[in-house]
């Protein structure tokens, strides 16, 4: 495929050109379900004049369908982007990039969705769709899944469906999250995911962050130590990967923390661990929930995070070396690579 690649781009490149773009049309209008020609045509950096005759044209192959409310891809064109998927990951460069981490970090599978997180709310929500299939893949009947807060796991939810594999599961918080926005946080996320998929859910009612006098009390009840060791049966945990300065800010750490986190060179969080660059943990939250050693202990971990200014985070978490699968960006896969040896 490669080869034949090779070969378009040498005498045909404006045929790729039109490809890609044709493709990015039908790859948006999907993820987004219903979507306007205007809408589209921003989200694109596209005029409307040009995209009315690019969707003419799908909508002439029978790719789309054009209703009141917008257009929709159809059945003919979600069938077309599944079985071109291999192309255009060769055709975006994608294969090689995710070959390259998968290797250095040692795991089983590294996903690169097309696109920039940080810039483009559609590549978020690739990432999501993409974050979604991995789990329907590797979940086994009558699982429990450990998942945690954050915009890009509420993406994650948003494109899970009724599965059997997942109806005789069970979703739980991977820590305690009272502190975040309702919608992002672990608790909220769990519980959506278990009704997108039939599958059941316990939630775990305890701040994200908690003093030691708090902790060790909270320890003493029975109804929460009955969760938590509910939750450490988890065999699989699905997580996101934050800067480690955006996190602390946005649990509210306090600035005595904060300058600690900054001086001992803090480059990412995840779970309530704060790692620097070489992947080891400097720092941990008082949290309720799972532990790095139940982590260390599950059967998958998979890691899903984006964008161009997580590329350095990524990568740390990733050097702890306790991830076994990766889903990420285009943007983030490039800055993650120009810090690996050549």
């Amino acid at each position: 495929m490669r080869e034949i690649l090779n070969i378009q781009k040498q005498l045909l490149p404006d045929l790729l050109d039109t490809m890609k773009e044709r493709y990015t049309i039908l790859h948006h209008i999907m993820v987004s379900g219903v979507v306007g020609r205007r809408t589209l045509a921003g989200s694109l950096n596209m005029t409307e004049r040009v995209l009315r005759s690019e969707v003419e044209f799908l909508k002439a192959q029978g790719l789309l369908e054009i209703e009141a409310a917008g257009m929709r891809i159809s059945e003919a064109g979600r069938q077309l982007l599944e079985s071109i998927e291999p192309m255009v990951k060769e055709l975006f460069g994608l294969n090689e990039l995710s070959e390259r981490i998968r290797k250095h970090f040692g795991l089983k599978q590294v996903i690169i969705v097309p696109g920039d997180s940080d810039t483009s709310p559609h590549t978020k929500k690739e990432l999501g769709r993409a974050g979604a299939a991995v789990l329907r893949k590797y979940v086994s009947k009558d699982e429990v899944i450990a998942v945690t807060g954050g915009s890009t796991m509420a993406e994650v939810a948003y494109h899970l469906s009724s599965s059997t594999s997942l109806k005789g599961s069970w979703f739980v918080p991977a820590r305690g999250g009272l502190g975040e926005s309702v919608d992002f946080q672990a608790n909220t996320i769990a519980s959506t995911m278990a009704k997108k998929t039939g599958a059941s859910y316990r939630l775990l009612h305890v701040p994200d962050q908690l003093g030691e006098d708090a902790y060790q009390s909270l320890m003493q009840d029975t109804t929460i130590t009955e969760i938590i060791e509910f939750i450490r049966k988890a065999r699989i945990v699905i997580h996101g990967m934050g800067e480690a300065m955006v996190m602390a800010r946005r649990r509210k750490v306090d600035d005595a923390t904060i300058a600690s986190l900054q001086h001992e060179g803090a480059l990412a969080e995840a779970f309530g661990y704060y790692f620097d660059r070489r992947g080891k943990i400097i720092h941990k939250m008082p949290t309720v929930g799972l532990r790095i050693d139940d982590i260390q202990e599950m059967d998958c971990v998979i890691g899903v995070a984006g964008g161009k200014s997580k590329g350095e985070a990524i990568v740390s978490v990733l050097s702890f070396g306790h991830e076994d699968i990766l889903v990420t960006d285009e943007a983030a896969a490039i800055e993650m690579v120009q810090m690996l040896p050549s």
